[in-house]
């Protein structure tokens, strides 16, 4: 009999103790679940999935109260799948990751602008301020960039040093950066150049995009729907690209061609046969990891007196309109954008910090660390991206096409740019 009672004593204490344990649990779930918590929605891999909820931690910690839940999506279209159904329904997360679209669901009116929480809650003012006008639509703030990249220079730091060349300046101005080219082009190993012939790219829009912008003419205005890019503007990029193969800056056409510049395995610059190259500076790790010499980063010409340069953000960090936790939102994302431990525990997954602050933190990797050094140089020389011109992939080929006729001789500079010209306005008129 006693052995039963305390069995029977034993038995009720285990189910107190799980019902208390259940009740602890539900609790949580319940706190968790409840409206009290900040939903935050994105997509990633796991590494991602790892740095985010590192962040979450460290926010929770300096927050007591405050939950953050993930809603974890594999890939873009189950995000934006996903993210359109609660929409729909009326319960969409706190907090969504957005790319290039975000344009479209600022036109459906279902994001809060940010303006209110800026430089109170929301601190804006050590965000690159080309970062803050890349999530301005319509004169309101309703992205914060995730993180950026932007056209640079690479350059092989080891080559030159081995060929007993000086290494250049993070910043030049074109004549600077011509005379450069022309000291180290005697200083280098036999049959290696300069510089690569960035025009010679498939993706070459890029470079001369830049070029325009350095030069006061964009590619395209959206709001006039127009060029202000002559045949004669067009001209003087082809003329440029063609003093530096007249002076051996950049390979001849047909050693050019036979690099496709598509990835570190078709790279003139890992290959050995350049000293600069051009690359996004989300390309540089791979390009490092490529090959045993050191690279170093630096500006396009001209990018400190002209802020030509752009940066491109990677991904936004967007409100829900129905927020019921709008501030406390912004706060999240305040700390996931501008926190020094957010940044290292963030690294560059998601784009290279667009905020000073988090920059100041420095990175664990040394390649990440590299970008960040960059940046620093390169934000304040940096404004808006430029629209793209509309049917901007067959602008890009076709760009290509021409620029290699020049290149090879078959048209002249001349003719070549009278063909940008009409092929600018042909797919403006589409």
């Amino acid at each position: 009999m006693k052995r039963m009672i305390m069995g029977a004593c034993i038995l009720t204490a285990l189910v107190s103790v799980a019902l208390i344990g259940c009740k602890r649990r539900e609790s949580a779930v319940t706190e968790a679940g409840s409206g009290s918590a900040i939903r935050w929605a994105y997509w990633g891999a796991e590494t991602r999935v790892r740095r985010s909820q590192e962040a979450i931690n460290i926010f929770q910690a300096q927050n007591p109260g405050l939950l953050v839940n993930p809603e974890i999506s594999g890939g873009t279209g189950d995000h934006f799948t996903r993210v359109d159904t609660q929409f729909a329904g009326g319960n969409a997360p706190d907090i969504i990751q957005m790319g290039g679209n975000i344009n479209d669901y600022v036109r459906r009116g279902v994001l809060l602008p940010l303006d209110q929480f800026a430089g109170t809650i929301l601190d804006t003012s050590v965000i690159d301020q080309s970062a803050v006008e890349s999530g301005t639509i319509d004169g309101q703030l309703f992205g914060i960039s995730t993180g950026v990249t932007m056209p640079a220079l690479v350059y092989n730091k080891s080559l030159l040093e081995r060929a007993g060349a000086p290494l250049p300046n993070v910043s030049m101005t074109y004549d600077e950066f011509r005379e450069y080219l022309m000291l180290i082009r005697d200083m280098l190993p036999r049959n290696v150049f300069p510089m690569q012939d960035i025009g010679a790219l498939s993706s070459n829009s890029t470079p001369f995009g830049y070029w325009l912008r350095y030069n006061g003419t964009p590619l395209y205005d959206e709001v006039s729907e127009m060029s202000v890019v002559t045949p004669a503007v067009a001209q003087l990029y082809l003329e440029l690209f063609k003093d530096y193969r007249d002076n051996g800056l950049v390979p001849p056409p047909d050693v050019a061609a036979n690099f496709a510049e598509s990835n570190a395995d078709s790279s003139s610059l890992i290959a050995g046969r350049v000293a600069v190259s051009y690359c996004w500076t989300n390309q540089f790790a791979g390009l490092q990891a490529a090959t045993t010499d050191e690279l170093e980063l630096m500006e396009f010409p001209g990018a400190a007196a002209t802020r030509a340069l752009w940066p491109a953000p990677s991904q936004f960090y967007t409100v829900n309109r129905d927020s019921r936790h709008a501030e406390n939102a912004a706060k999240f994302i305040n700390f996931l954008v501008n926190d020094p431990q957010a940044a290292r525990a963030l690294g560059n997954d998601r784009g290279a910090s667009a905020s000073a602050t988090a920059r100041a933190a420095g990175a664990v990797d040394i390649n990440d660390q590299k970008v960040l050094d960059f940046l620093e140089i390169a934000a304040p020389h940096s404004s808006r991206e430029t629209a793209h011109l509309p049917n901007d992939t067959e602008f890009n080929s076709t760009l290509f096409l021409y620029y290699q006729q020049v290149a090879f001789g078959q048209v002249t500079p001349e003719r070549g740019g009278q063909l940008i010209y009409e092929l600018i306005q042909r797919l403006i008129s589409k």
